[in-house]
């Protein structure tokens, strides 16, 4: 059983930053659990997660190694990331094993510091012995004398598989951009001769455990299959292909998630269009939300619009810049306008499968089709298109954003005129506005996930409102001016115990609005209401100059009881809220 949220340790420290800022991927989570559940029966075959750059990847199994060291179960997690920097075959080694026997220490003992800063060899040496696990010893022994660098390299990629085997213990193996391995591991100590190329193929054995299976990753899926195919035979890992988009519910999570914690103000209307537009990919819906275009407002369609098309147009935006790093790599192979017409084609029409010859005809091409089937290998190759079914198909990638920069960067040169993105937008935003029923859809679905979330986007964004507005019960009229709201405020009790309030927001007319939200399926009962009663008196209590309004929003309503002993409170209520 996998920890939730709130009892959760960071041991490695994730390249997403606060942890909170990770949204959504239940479709990868409910498919790697099964997975994982089977690693103690020695029934999951090792896997591999394809995804181009910004997708999610390393942030998904940084998760997965701090899942599995948080619950202290049945799986040893390991993680290790290839550098992308130069390094000498023996120095690998060492760094690969200090990885893995620190974390598994580290599991052992509960010690989470080990995990980002791995022990010595003497360190691990002497745990060895004080506990009496004799492979410790004698692996470090081995490294210590570094006069076999073929020897200390077996020592290290064998190691989980074999504490696994030896002391009936199961491992997972995470190697974070496997097809490094190709290209950055040296046989000599400063570099002057060709890299060991056939480094994945050291785990041609171990990659077939049961014990410590393997989960691989890598940024360039074309580079990785190769290597794949090269040196581990394709069948020995089963392959994942993980989209860089979320589905749309979990995307508008992202949105209300990224818009609270960077400050960023929106509205229940535009943070749905800021998902539509950036298509539920949360590294696009990042680079909008902490955009550095000068004239950002995210609060209103136009603004929406004209932030999205910055960070797609302009070249020095974050989503630019991520983006013309990836496609630096590949334009050489593509440098052409007949590449480039070809693969605008296939992006745009990437719904469906394409001959060379029909490719030929659609876009009246004077190229031979032997020529135009070359370039759409070199594609291939590049990670820029797919192979269709047989060997004479191709499909375009179904990746929008992608889609965006290529029109972006390609097509003034094939059609001799720019493209206006934003009118592109605009229609996006007037059909998605144009369904009312859709946009209210979305938002009341993601009510039992978000419901504090919009309603703290709410009192941002609706000014000079009265609170009974929203909550029968209330008899204060007053209009309220909301001029900070706050999520998840602590309060201590005079005995030390500390209490949340949900939502914390506060008028310019001295008055604050405590509201309590309760996501359940089930009616709210009388104890809840008790509960935050409590959290109201104590709240008045440490601040009396405040004139406070409480209120419980509880998305499966409320039993009769609760609502009698609301009403002698004089606590508002409500079950649904019409977002706008």
């Amino acid at each position: 059983m996998l920890p939730d949220d709130n009892s959760m340790q960071y041991p490695l420290t994730e390249k997403i930053g606060r942890p909170d800022l990770f949204v959504g991927r239940s479709r990868e989570f409910k498919n790697f659990g099964q997975w994982l559940e089977n690693i103690p029966r020695t029934l999951s075959k090792s896997r591999v997660i394809l995804a181009r750059r910004k997708s999610g990847k390393t942030v998904f199994v940084q998760r997965l190694f701090n899942q599995l060291w948080s619950a202290n179960g049945q799986i040893i997690p390991f993680y290790f990331s290839v550098p992308e920097t130069k390094i000498w075959y023996p120095d690998f080694a060492v760094s690969y094993y200090r990885a893995f026997a620190s974390q598994y220490i580290s599991f052992l003992e509960r010690e989470p510091e080990w995990v980002m800063h791995p022990l010595s060899l003497e360190k691990i040496k002497g745990y060895g012995l004080s506990k009496s696990i004799s492979l410790l010893v004698d692996d470090i022994e081995l490294l210590l004398k570094r006069d076999n660098h073929a020897a200390m390299w077996e020592t290290a990629y064998s190691a989980p598989h074999r504490f696994a085997g030896i002391y009936n213990q199961r491992i997972l193996v995470i190697i974070d951009e496997f097809q490094y391995l190709t290209q950055f591991v040296y046989p000599d100590q400063h570099f002057q001769t060709p890299v060991i190329e056939s480094m994945p193929g050291s785990f041609h054995t171990v990659v077939e455990s049961k014990v410590a299976p393997m989960l691989v990753t890598g940024s360039y899926i074309s580079w990785l299959l190769d290597i794949c195919m090269r040196y581990l035979e394709a069948g020995r890992l089963t392959k994942w292909r993980m989209s860089p988009y979320l589905p749309p519910d979990e995307g508008l999570q992202a949105v209300y998630k990224y818009a609270e914690l960077y400050q960023q103000p929106i509205t229940n209307e535009t943070a749905p269009l800021i998902n539509q537009l950036c298509m539920a990919d949360p590294f696009f819906i990042s680079c909008v939300i902490q955009s550095n275009y000068d004239d950002k407002i995210l609060t209103t369609s136009d603004g929406v619009v004209n932030t999205v098309n910055y960070e797609i147009t302009h070249h020095e935006s974050e989503l630019s810049e991520t983006w013309k790093e990836y496609i630096s790599l590949t334009l050489p192979k593509i440098n052409d306008v007949h590449s480039k017409q070809l693969l605008l084609h296939l992006s745009k029409y990437n719904q469906r499968q394409w001959t060379p010859r029909e490719l030929k005809e659609a876009l009246q091409l004077e190229l031979p089709v032997q020529k135009i089937q070359e370039k759409l290998n070199l594609m291939i190759e590049a990670d820029l298109i797919n192979q269709g079914d047989a060997d004479i198909d191709y499909q375009g990638l179904q990746d929008g954003t992608l889609y965006l920069i290529l029109r972006h960067r390609f097509e003034k040169e094939i059609t001799t005129f720019a493209p206006d993105l934003r009118v592109d937008f605009q229609a996006d935003i007037a059909a998605l506005k144009k369904d009312k029923q859709r946009l209210q859809g979305m938002l009341n679905q993601l009510s039992g996930k978000m419901a504090e979330y919009q309603l703290a986007t709410q009192f941002r964004s609706h000014k000079r409102f009265a609170l009974t507005e929203y909550f029968k019960g209330i008899q204060d009229n007053t209009r309220l001016n909301i001029i900070d709201v706050k999520l998840r405020v602590i309060l201590q009790r005079p005995d030390g115990k500390q209490l949340e309030l949900d939502v914390v927001a506060e008028s310019s007319c001295g008055r604050v609005v405590l509201i309590e939200v309760k996501k359940w399926q089930k009616a709210v009962g009388r104890e809840v209401i008790e509960d935050f009663w409590e959290k109201v008196q104590c709240y008045q209590q440490q601040y009396p100059k405040h004139i406070v309004l409480a209120a419980v929003y509880s998305l499966g309503g409320f039993t009769e009881e609760a609502e009698t002993l609301s009403a002698s409170y004089g606590l508002g209520l409500t079950e649904h809220i019409e977002w706008n």
